[in-house]
């Protein structure tokens, strides 16, 4: 049978359950406002009765103290960073589509496209009604200046806006890589604390509050694996495999060990679209954390990236899906370069329609990566071709092959090639191709028009449009015009080299009024007619009816003059987007969190109640104990013998 004094043992098992309960609900109200912090229950059962041999048979032998416990639901955390990485990425494109609304604003407060380009308008209507003063014609090339000067600005406003989220790019990957080593420190400290029976539940909140952390920046998939004795499967250590995987299934941590990520800059000649900024980040795996050698590059461009980072890399590198792809169809030598390095001319046909516009085109003039059979390679520069007998286009692509490392193989043709990624955004090189596109189109017309006339002088029209070099003062008068046609109008062959001084040279950043003309208006042809007075305005009127004639020129299939109408469906379109899933996923995710938080979060009126609970308990348990001495104190003291 038990003990006399059996009975004071149960009543202290009681009174410590009870003081264990007080102070985790302590522990609960004095972290009611702390971030990330979950509730704490303690895990009591009954303790194991005691075979007593009467006729009652077992006696109960008071209360044991499993552990003191979280209160979480995984459930609504895997919810919560799913929404978090979506509200993370649209957060981003909310951000900077609104700095590009800005830019592209025409309204009372910001003089835009619209006005500007009235404003010339009707200062070439005043040419058209005295076209033989000096004075009008001075007139409207000063706001043909203004016009270039709003596409110079506009092109600087986008590439800031490119570096400002380049260099975001680089503050998310720093932030993926300190929040990796955290992991990896809490994931070893719980460990230490559960394989030795405890339970590390402040550890586990501060994991979870990295993870959510983690989550908004890059999409996250969380596993945590008990770690069994490898002589007894069945045995469990108390430890845990913790491992976190961003991006699609790349892992990040594992337990105590983790990956971090390193931004390396692109130099000059590894540029991808022709009018991105100079710097822009690759991301690569580091290899060996200790010594900082890289590994594998990490794919920016990956789908499943999520968060964050997705935001910001489809702002900074997205082309609406519309980059250099095509199939090999040649592989031959090109001789050596002044250094004697080794170059191979690779042909490359093309099929987009905007591959076949060379007014479209985004490639670099510096050179850059191109990517063959999966095999990257350095390119030097490019030619463009087109058959008129077959209507094909071509680019003959001269790779360094000494640079590159590797040799081109003759088994290449058939084979896809491809320079940057397909980014099915409408991001910054987006923008700045469609502002490059329209200044070459426009400028190509205007200077055709102009080039047909005959100045004040008599002579020669000039063109009006140029574009300035980077290396001098000279401008390209783009001598080598692109598309040209043959008396029938069917357009004939032509090859354009990169460094050609065609219209792919003029670029939003570059352009500009030709130096000429600004120095002396009179040089403006406003004639057809060569031998009338100077009062003839026959390409004036050609030149105020061009931009509504999307015949003489067009952009997107629209008249010119429809440039801010077409840019500002873009930009309105993708701002509303992000509004508006931004705005939907904030609030889902604030639904779950508030979900989770009723589970895990502290509710003062809860642990009001609990506090006066556990004391009762406390003060009953001591209450027995009272009792029970007194009984002792009777039994020892008088009734001994």
């Amino acid at each position: 049978m038990p003990s006399q004094f059996f009975g004071l043992n149960i009543a202290y098992t009681g009174l410590t359950a009870s003081n264990a309960a007080l102070n985790t609900t302590a522990n609960n109200i004095s972290n009611t406002e702390t971030k990330g912090y979950s509730r704490q229950q303690v895990n009591q059962a009954a303790a194991e009765a005691l075979r007593t041999f009467t006729t009652y048979g077992c006696a109960g032998a008071g209360v044991d103290v499993l552990s003191i416990e979280r209160i979480r639901d995984e459930f609504y955390d895997n919810k919560y960073w799913a929404t978090n990485t979506n509200a993370g990425q649209y957060n981003m494109k909310q951000y900077y589509m609104h700095q590009v609304e800005d830019y592209f604003a025409d309204d009372e407060t910001t003089q835009g496209f619209g006005t500007i380009f009235n404003n010339m308008m009707n200062a070439l209507a005043e040419v058209k009604k005295q076209s033989g003063t000096l004075a009008t014609k001075a007139q409207f090339i000063g706001f043909a200046g203004n016009l270039t000067e709003y596409f110079n600005s506009m092109a600087n406003n986008l590439e800031s806006v490119q570096k400002d989220v380049n260099s975001e790019i680089k503050v998310k990957v720093d932030e993926i890589n300190s929040i990796a080593s955290e992991l990896a420190t809490l994931n070893k400290q719980i460990n230490v604390i559960e394989m030795s029976g405890g339970t590390a539940n402040e550890l586990r909140d501060k994991r979870t509050l990295l993870l959510d952390s983690l989550s908004a920046v890059v999409d996250i998939d969380v596993t945590e694996i008990p770690i069994t004795d490898s002589y007894n499967p069945e045995r469990e250590t108390g430890g845990n495999r913790f491992i976190v995987k961003i991006a699609g299934g790349q892992t990040l941590v594992d337990t105590n060990e983790y990956r971090t990520l390193s931004c390396i800059a692109r130099t000059n000649k590894e540029k991808v679209n022709q009018s991105d900024a100079e710097g822009l980040y690759d991301v690569y795996w580091v290899s060996d954390n200790r010594t900082g050698t890289l590994g594998d590059q990490f794919n920016l461009h990956n789908p499943l990236l999520g968060g964050e980072l997705q935001g910001l890399v489809e702002m900074r590198d997205g082309n609406n899906g519309e980059y250099f792809n095509g199939v090999v169809s040649n592989v031959e030598s090109a001789g050596k370069d002044a250094d004697g390095h080794s170059l191979k001319k690779v042909t490359i046909e093309v099929d987009d329609a905007y591959l076949q516009d060379l007014n479209k085109s985004t490639l670099s003039d510096n050179g850059g990566k191109i990517t063959i059979a999966n095999t990257v390679y350095y390119y030097n520069e490019w030619t463009y071709h087109y058959d008129a007998a077959t209507g094909k286009t071509t680019y003959d692509i001269i790779i360094d092959e000494s640079k590159s490392g590797v040799g081109v193989p003759a088994g290449s043709i058939g084979k896809e090639a491809a320079i940057g990624k397909s980014v099915r955004y409408q991001g910054i090189p987006y923008y700045q191709q469609q502002m490059n596109e329209w200044v070459r189109v426009y400028a190509q017309g205007v200077n055709d028009i102009l080039a047909g006339g005959y100045d004040a002088y008599g002579g020669n029209g000039h063109k009006l449009f140029a574009g300035d070099k980077e290396t001098d003062d000279a401008q390209y008068e783009f001598t080598n015009r692109y598309s040209q046609t043959d008396a029938d109008g069917k357009r004939i062959s032509e090859s354009i080299h990169v460094a050609a001084d065609s219209y792919y040279r003029l670029t939003a950043k570059n352009f500009n009024v030709l130096d000429v003309m600004a120095e002396d208006p009179d040089l403006l042809a406003t004639k057809t007619d060569k031998t009338a007075g100077s009062d003839e305005y026959g390409n004036v009127t050609k030149l105020l009816n061009m931009p509504n004639d999307k015949k003489a020129a067009s952009f997107r299939g629209a008249p010119t003059a429809d440039f801010l109408t077409c840019i500002l469906a873009d930009v309105a379109l993708n701002a509303n987007s992000a509004n508006t899933f931004y705005g939907t996923y904030s609030n889902v995710g604030k639904a779950i969190d508030n979900q989770r938080t009723s589970i895990s979060g502290v509710d003062k009126d809860e642990e009001a109640v609990n506090l006066v609970k556990y004391q009762n308990a406390y003060t009953l348990a001591s209450k027995m104990i009272q009792t029970l001495t007194e009984v002792y104190d009777r039994l020892i003291l008088q009734t001994g013998v």
